[in-house]
Formats: C-alpha cells, sequence, structure tokens
C-alpha cells in the first residue's frame, strides 16, 4: 500500500499520481494541504526519505521568502514550520513501508512500485 501527500493544484503531483494509477498499486490519497501531517507524521517521512528536515521545504513559496529565507533553523524548527505552513512542504510524497519518495521528478516513484 502506498500513500501519496498529493496537492492536485500540482502538475508534477498529478504525474506522480498518474504513474502509481497506472500502475495499479493500491494507495491512498492524502491531500496534505486540506489534512496536514502531524509533527510526528513529518518526522516519519523524513526519517523514511532519509533527509534533513529542511530538505523538504519549498524554497520559492511566499512564505518562505518572508519568515524563513536566510535563517538558520533546527531540524525541530523546520518540522514544525511545515507543521503549521503545509505549503512549505516538497510535493509530492510518496510512502510505502519504511521507504519514502518525492515525486521530482514523477518517475522516482517507481522505485516503490
Amino acid at each position: 500500500m502506498l500513500t501519496i501527500y498529493h496537492n492536485p493544484r500540482c502538475r508534477k503531483s498529478r504525474e506522480t499520481l498518474g504513474i502509481i494509477e497506472s500502475s495499479g498499486a493500491m494507495m491512498e490519497v492524502v491531500e496534505y494541504l486540506k489534512t496536514p501531517p502531524t509533527k510526528g507524521e513529518l518526522k516519519q517521512i523524513i526519517e523514511k526519505l532519509g533527509i534533513k528536515p529542511e530538505g523538504l521545504i519549498r524554497k520559492g513559496e511566499a512564505i518562505y521568502k518572508e519568515k524563513y529565507k536566510g535563517k538558520s533553523l533546527t531540524d525541530d524548527e523546520w518540522i514544525e514550520a511545515m507543521e503549521g505552513n503545509p505549503i512549505l512542504i516538497e510535493r509530492p510524497i510518496v510512502v510505502k513501508g519504511d521507504k519514502a519518495v518525492i515525486g521530482r521528478p514523477p518517475e522516482n516513484v517507481k522505485e516503490l512500485l
């Protein structure tokens, strides 16, 4: 079972979702802007991705530029920033078991299929 943290307004997210649908894999779709992951869920996702929390931040977002650009935050502070502002979370994220990938490019999801 796959879980995709999805934003239907994002082309890369829609493309990743399409690859999963074409594969026939069972999945759960989480529209993370409507149902943001908790701090604990974010920690688990980041661990499965094998990255630092700052690596999951969308640095092109206005809120990043206004509030966070040029700042040095701890891992917990980055996670709190994403929890409070889910638009900052890179998308899409696909999780399967103890592994996860960011669908940029969308073909990354094939590692989990």
